[in-house]
């Protein structure tokens, strides 16, 4: 019913993400990328030169890479964090 529902979830996705690495001591490095143009990749995480994004939606199950993503990263993965799958990520070890 809030039109800030996708902000507080991002939001909230990356705040538990920034706990996660703190209290499993994953010294990882984040991010956002974005261009002039407005693509983007919600969070970044950056360790020893392997790059992970994740786009973070709240009721999406699908999602496109921007091309200039993959084109400046194209050995990184990106992943979708939404409401369905978000406990895999974070129960993940």
């Amino acid at each position: 019913m809030r039109n800030d529902t996708g902000a507080l979830w991002e939001n909230f996705i990356i705040a538990e993400k920034v706990k996660k690495n703190f209290y499993s001591e994953n010294y990882a490095n984040l991010y956002f990328w974005r261009t002039h143009q407005q693509q983007e990749i919600d969070l970044i995480e950056e360790k020893n030169g392997i790059i992970k994004g994740y786009e973070i939606k709240y009721n999406k199950e699908k999602f496109k890479i921007p091309k200039p993503f993959t084109n400046a990263y194209p050995e990184a993965k990106v992943e979708l964090i939404n409401k369905i799958n978000f406990w895999d990520e974070f129960l993940r070890e």
